[in-house]
């Protein structure tokens, strides 16, 4: 137990000199350094505050990072400091853009597994590099661990079917400005692993079941990056959300019993691996291309101010409007542009009345109380031009 305890406080201090924690904390500014400037270009005010890409994400992280722990402990999956270097490798590289698409497992453990297994078939044909720390390893591990994952993935999507999504204006295909909603998150699972050179031995004949030829064990806790981004155009993004995590969930069923068949049939890990990116491709393939296809959900109404967006904690908060849903009446008065919509609202005095359409394109009829000092917008963002847009074209008319 002793052993334990010092390899534990051991490996939680190596979390800090892990470079994806650092990468993990530069991604996450830019994201949200660009989100930020596109919000005040789109509609002239920071929606969301900073780091946000990240909120909401941590208790799922947490308690996924432990079961997972739990599983590569329990089990023993023993990896190569080179393999988490190379995994490290592989934050980096595919985020480079600061974007979070291909920092799913499937691609950044695919990554990590291909390197590993086409090194030794590489530095054969030199002689100038030692792999020999690269080719005792445990791809049958890497390849469940992508499996487990990818499920912790599909939980992180689907909890943002009642969190927020980040409202943006695009101009259309036919030369409308409609509203889309960006699906994304960036998470950080912390996952105790354990690797060669420690104080740990082995507890049973069978432990470590994954072994690289260690005697003795350490532990480390990495920062494991999973990320997503996703556009909602065409669809309504709670649709899209739960069509989503639904594609990604059956993908982690299939990899992960595919990679459970590598620990009898070493060359199933790598059909595992290949599967896994091949997979995630035609799911994104599909999920864009039936989201082109479609009609913008988030077009203007006819009738009335689509919503596409509500800042937190504002008057359009209270009112329990939803993105999607269009205001066409504000007191009796019908509106149509946001400039309708301000000038129905003064005069107002300390109470508001609305009728909407719903996402059903059903009326209801909503209202609440306004405190002094809250915004003129009342926290509402519509499909319209972009507020930098409309700026520009008054200033060059005056």
């Amino acid at each position: 137990m002793e052993a334990w305890l010092i390899e534990l406080a051991k490996g939680i201090g190596k979390f800090f000199l892990n470079p994806a924690f650092y990468w993990f904390l530069f991604i996450l500014t830019a994201a949200s350094y660009f989100r930020i400037k596109r919000e005040r270009y789109d509609f002239g005010i920071k929606v969301y505050p900073k780091f946000i890409e990240w909120g909401k994400t941590w208790l799922v992280s947490l308690i996924s990072g432990i079961l997972i722990s739990a599983v590569i402990i329990g089990v023993g999956m023993v990896f190569s400091y080179e393999t988490l270097l190379v995994l490290a490798f592989a934050f980096i590289i595919l985020s480079i853009s600061t974007h979070f698409t291909l920092l799913s497992p499937s691609y950044t453990i695919g990554l990590t597994f291909l390197i590993l297994f086409f090194a030794p078939y590489i530095f054969d044909m030199q002689s100038w590099v030692d792999y020999s720390l690269l080719y005792e390893r445990s791809l049958p591990a890497l390849a469940i661990l992508a499996g487990l994952l990818l499920f912790v993935e599909s939980l992180l999507i689907k909890r943002i079917e009642k969190q927020v999504t980040f409202p943006r204006i695009e101009l259309s295909d036919r030369g409308v400005w409609v509203g889309e909603q960006q699906i994304k998150r960036l998470a950080v699972v912390p996952l105790l692993m354990l690797v060669p050179e420690g104080l740990i031995t082995s507890f049973a004949p069978w432990w470590p079941y994954f072994s690289i030829g260690e005697t003795s064990l350490g532990l480390v806790l990495i920062p494991f990056l999973i990320g997503f981004h996703y556009k909602a155009q065409g669809h309504f993004h709670q649709d899209a959300i739960y069509k989503l995590a639904k594609a990604n969930t059956f993908l982690a069923i299939g990899i992960l019993i595919i990679a459970v068949g590598g620990v009898v049939v070493p060359y199933l890990s790598l059909t595992a691996i290949i599967l896994a990116i091949i997979g995630k491709e035609y799911m994104n393939y599909r999920y864009r291309e039936g989201d082109r296809l479609r009609r913008p959900y988030y077009q203007p109404h006819p009738k009335g101010l689509r919503v596409i967006g509500i800042i937190p904690g504002s008057p359009a908060e209270r009112l329990e409007i939803e993105p999607g849903e269009s205001i066409y009446r504000v007191h009796g008065r019908n509106v149509r542009t946001s400039q309708a919509f301000y000038e129905a609202l003064q005069g107002s005095g300390a109470y508001i009345k609305m009728e909407i359409f719903n996402h059903d394109n059903e009326a209801r009829f909503v209202q609440c109380s306004l405190y002094e000092g809250e915004h003129h917008s009342l926290g509402f963002q519509f499909a319209e031009e972009p507020y930098k847009a409309r700026r520009d074209k008054k200033n060059n008319a005056s």
